[in-house]
């Protein structure tokens, strides 16, 4: 449903190293780079952006969840996130209480935003 989102980042250059380690890892990099916006998703259409941060104030934690193949794509994810020394908010493991092959990892972007991979097949 949703066409694109983007999110402000205050250190652009910390913040695609994170994404274009762990968006790699699930099979997705970067399409469109404007120095100050970097687009991620399908050639054609960036699906996910993150920009310099030049507007508004404070800040307000966002939640991004991308889709992965499969639960070792997850697990790929979190290895990249954690191997930048990113926060580790949930490990890899099944969430039965959003369903019940619910697969998920969440960790913290450069800019405290919650980041998380999920598979919702079950394994294979």
């Amino acid at each position: 449903m949703i066409d694109h989102f983007g999110v402000q980042c205050t250190d652009l250059p910390a913040s695609s190293a994170f994404y274009d380690s762990v968006l790699g890892a699930l099979g997705f990099g970067r399409v469109m780079d404007f120095g100050v916006a970097i687009g991620y998703g399908e050639p054609s259409h960036p699906q996910f952006w993150i920009s310099a941060f030049d507007s508004g104030e404070g800040f307000r934690e966002s939640h991004i969840a991308f889709a992965a193949a499969d639960r070792a794509s997850v697990r790929a994810f979190f290895e990249a996130a954690t191997a930048l020394g990113a926060e580790v908010l949930h490990e890899p493991r099944l969430w039965p209480e959003y369903h019940e092959n619910y697969y998920g990892a969440f960790v913290r972007d450069p800019d405290g935003n919650n980041v998380e991979a999920v598979c919702h097949r079950p394994e294979g």
